[in-house]
């Protein structure tokens, strides 16, 4: 039985949720920030802003808005030759978007990655053209942890808060989730931390791809 029998639909994070993207990131990072700087960085620290648009995560590594627009392009560049050699998908991820849809939900993404860039990455695994909405970074004027996307996510779904589940994992995106008035389900196969998630509450707390699909059918 589902763990909530309310819900009519469910709106996914993107990087860390549905597709692995973490060495994709990890690496376009450690190239720009060396290209760009010349220096290296610790990985906690190129990784700690992952789930907010890159625009914002550029401004942990400079204030100079030349060094950000150019940290900004050659990261873009690097990880667009290397987008198909290294993202991966989460084991379960097709099955259960295909059992959701099954059942009759709707399923939308919303994420921080602009939306071209997201479209590619659902298209590598044929995924396209699985989920009646895409909102990226490009697609909102507000970017997570503001509800601004999840909410718009949900108008554009027809359905009330309370009616759909968003599922990430970051803070930013039960941070996102609870403040648009939705429940919200922690993927701990992410990019985070157990005890970062748990401190912001989630209504449950999945660890695998398959736990969240006995949560949900």
């Amino acid at each position: 039985m589902s763990s909530f029998p309310d819900v009519r639909g469910v709106l996914f994070d993107l990087d860390g949720t549905l597709l692995d993207t973490q060495r994709l990131i990890l690496v376009s990072f450690r190239h720009a920030v060396e290209t760009v700087l010349g220096k290296s960085m610790p990985d906690e620290l190129l990784m700690a802003k992952v789930g907010q648009p890159l625009t914002v995560q550029m401004w942990d590594f400079t204030d100079d808005q030349e060094v950000h627009d150019e940290l900004l392009a050659v990261y873009r560049d690097y990880n667009a030759r290397v987008h198909d050699d290294l993202i991966r998908i989460f084991p379960g991820v097709p099955e259960l978007i295909a059992d959701l849809r099954g059942r009759g939900l709707l399923l939308g993404v919303v994420t921080s990655k602009r939306h071209e860039a997201a479209l590619r990455g659902l298209a590598t695994f044929g995924l396209d053209g699985a989920f009646d909405l895409l909102i990226g970074s490009d697609d909102c004027a507000t970017h997570k942890p503001d509800p601004g996307p999840v909410l718009q996510g949900c108008g554009l779904l027809g359905l009330r808060p309370e009616e759909c589940l968003y599922v990430g994992d970051s803070p930013f995106d039960l941070q996102a989730g609870h403040g648009a008035g939705c429940p919200t389900a922690a993927a701990l196969w992410g990019m985070f931390p157990e005890e970062v998630l748990l401190a912001e509450e989630p209504e449950v707390v999945c660890r695998d791809v398959g736990e969240l699909r006995r949560c949900l059918l």
